[in-house]
């Protein structure tokens, strides 16, 4: 959605993780996605794709947030994204119980739903990058048990998160492409193309 954002376009290569071809292990130091190639420059993290795209063009002002910001993507991609993944991945987590590892998601949850009764957006009246890189992320948690996301006291999460899913930006970033095999017939992808 950042790459939407920018107006950019770029070549998209959708790969099987459980295949992944040598052209792409070749190019990828980690061998991780998503994983960006502009020149010389290989990103392999999310918040740093979605950096530097915003760094070449953000005529939505996403970059625009406040300090804030900032520490909810932390508090994102560290507890929250362990918990979710001990809550959606229990099973590779034996030794930890899933409903404690949901309960501390939740907590993110929560935290996120008191700051959206105060404003539309994680850090204010209009989406900030905090709100892209971590909308994601609660989506995962929401569709591990959706009917039990929505039974919670959560209602501007509820709304935030399915405005984004509801949005055409959203719509094309999830569209299926075909899977690359290496070769040289990437997927265009982006504002810029059409």
């Amino acid at each position: 959605m950042a790459v939407l954002s920018a107006g950019l376009e770029v070549e998209l290569r959708e790969i099987k993780l459980k295949d992944k071809p040598q052209a792409f292990l070749s190019a990828s130091p980690s061998g991780t996605v998503p994983n960006l190639q502009a020149g010389d420059l290989n990103l392999d993290e999310s918040l740093d794709i979605m950096l530097w795209v915003l760094g070449q063009s953000d005529p939505h002002g996403l970059l625009k947030m406040p300090n804030i910001g900032k520490t909810l993507i932390a508090q994102n991609d560290g507890p929250f994204k362990a918990a979710l993944d001990h809550t959606k991945y229990a099973v590779r987590y034996p030794d930890l119980d899933p409903k404690a590892e949901r309960a501390k998601a939740s907590d993110f949850i929560q935290s996120l739903e008191t700051r959206l009764a105060a404003q539309a957006f994680l850090t204010g009246d209009m989406p900030t990058l905090a709100d892209v890189a971590i909308f994601p992320f609660v989506r995962q948690f929401a569709h591990i048990d959706r009917a039990w996301f929505d039974a919670q006291p959560w209602p501007h999460v509820i709304l935030w998160l399915d405005g984004f899913l509801q949005s055409t930006d959203f719509q094309k970033a999830m569209t299926k492409v075909p899977v690359w095999n290496g070769g040289q017939d990437p997927f265009r992808f982006g504002n810029a193309s059409e």
